[in-house]
């Protein structure tokens, strides 16, 4: 069922339930304090819940105790900090604490591709799931929020029935996240829709008073937010059937980049002129180095695993060739920056030795320091192994990317990367990068070489400038 609210038709009868708390409202714990986690328990605080965030790292805990966000998220901080000095928000790693707090438990932790194979790794899901569980001394709510296979909120009713007394009638439901990177606290506080997956009425109840916050915040502003009530499994595969849908559409377009390069052609027109079919839509049409990031990628491998695992791996067979198409896109750098610096490739691939080339972006996207799975620093790895000298830059993910890449170098600054680069390389679209002058970076460099990784800088004004440039599926 699908309720748009606030809506002109009357609201479909949701029964009231008082929380088992005995609060006004229910009191939200948000299990897992990583970037999903203490998003969601930073802004609802902000929309007037009580909160409580849970984690078993205790540093993580007392840096945001602190009022200090440990990931880059535009805005994230002040929330944070003023909904903690409101008394709202609080931070502990004590299950007892949140068990003895929460009415309704929201499960936010990781689930990591296997180290063995493409399925997800529920090992920070049992975890948390059993931990809580053992403390629970009353009727709770515990929802399941990670993106998970589909039949994850099924066992963790039965994990729930292993370590909770029947008598206490606590529940399960599921409600998936959809949070941008960079946008994350505007797709809390004004989701474009919710999604819950429910067995009874009390779960329905206990969930909608939980999302209320988000529901009035629209109503005041002359919004709707769809709310769809559905069950377990559809819930579990709303997100992973979005963020497939989402990798196919990228991927799409860099195959359509694969043959402009060898036609002739300009992806960048071709997805504008796609993109005005009301059916196709601009988004997601922007061919470059391909998607990365925490989710995307392991998501869709853990889709085909499970599907595999149900007798529909058939289905998701396309997904294989999306997932390659989007690796192939990094290679692609490789080869553009051997042809543009004069280098041949043998049956190992080019030899850059010697060449200097400044690679801008180190983030899988702008706005935030989330390195995972980025392609930008895939690309940089690629160049240092065929031998050149590669020097990165990213606005705020260098701290994460030394961890992750220590063998790269890293400069302060813009200029210092570029500075006597035989080749400049923009992979992150920060805007940093896209609003950057040519005419003066021009003046630092060895060499006015670019490669637009993410077709995002003006390649008129740039060739005027004097640059060779080089785009991902444009001439």
């Amino acid at each position: 069922m699908t309720i748009p609210y606030p809506n002109t038709q009357p609201m479909p009868a949701i029964a009231a339930v008082t929380p088992p708390s005995g609060a006004a409202r229910p009191r939200l714990t948000f299990l897992g304090t990583g970037y999903l986690g203490a998003t969601y328990a930073i802004c609802y605080a902000e929309l007037g819940y009580e909160v409580l965030g849970f984690d078993v790292d205790e540093a993580k805990i007392a840096g945001l105790s602190a009022g200090v966000v440990p990931f880059h998220e535009p805005g994230l901080d002040e929330l944070l900090r003023r909904n903690i000095a409101a008394g709202r928000l609080r931070f502990s790693t004590d299950y007892k604490e949140a068990a003895d707090f929460g009415d309704v438990h929201f499960i936010c932790v990781g689930t990591p591709q296997r180290a063995d194979g493409m399925g997800a790794d529920l090992t920070y899901v049992e975890t948390s799931v059993v931990g809580l569980a053992q403390h629970l001394s009353r009727k709770a709510l515990i929802v399941g929020k990670s993106t998970v296979p589909v039949g994850t909120a099924e066992w963790i009713e039965q994990l729930v029935g292993k370590h909770v007394a029947p008598e206490l009638g606590v529940e399960v439901a599921w409600s998936p996240e959809f949070l941008q990177e960079g946008f994350a606290v505007e797709d809390v506080l004004r989701p474009n829709r919710i999604v819950v997956g429910v067995k009874s009425d009390w779960a329905n109840g206990l969930l909608y008073a939980a999302h209320k916050g988000v529901f009035d915040l629209a109503a005041t502003e002359d919004r709707e937010v769809p709310l769809v009530i559905t069950d377990f499994a559809t819930a579990e595969l709303v997100k992973v059937a979005a963020n497939a849908f989402l990798a196919t559409k990228i991927s799409f377009i860099n195959a359509m980049a694969e043959v402009c390069e060898v036609a002739g052609g300009d992806v960048t027109q071709l997805a504008r002129a796609i993109g005005y079919d009301p059916r196709i839509g601009n988004r997601f049409l922007q061919a470059g180095v391909g998607f990365g990031g925490g989710c995307l990628p392991k998501d869709i491998r853990a889709f085909q695993a499970r599907a595999q695992e149900l007798g529909a791996g058939e289905a998701l067979r396309f997904l294989h060739e999306v997932d390659l198409i989007n690796l192939r896109r990094r290679t692609r750098v490789l080869t553009l920056a051997a042809d543009l610096l004069g280098r041949r490739s043998g049956p190992a691939g080019p030899d850059l030795s010697g060449a200097k080339i400044a690679v801008l972006g180190a983030t899988f996207k702008p706005n935030s320091d989330d390195i995972r799975d980025a392609p930008s620093l895939a690309v940089a790895g690629l160049l240092l192994k065929a031998g050149a000298d590669v020097r990165v830059y990213d606005p705020e993910g260098m701290d994460n990317a030394k961890k992750a890449s220590p063998d790269l170098t890293y400069e302060p600054s813009l200029n210092d990367a570029v500075r006597d680069a035989d080749l400049v390389c923009v992979l992150t679209e920060w805007a940093d990068f896209r609003n950057a002058d040519p005419v003066a970076l021009g003046e630092l460099v060895a060499g006015k070489k670019v490669i637009d990784g993410r077709n995002c800088l003006d390649a008129t004004l740039w060739t005027q400038a004097g640059w060779v440039y080089r785009g991902m599926g444009r001439p």
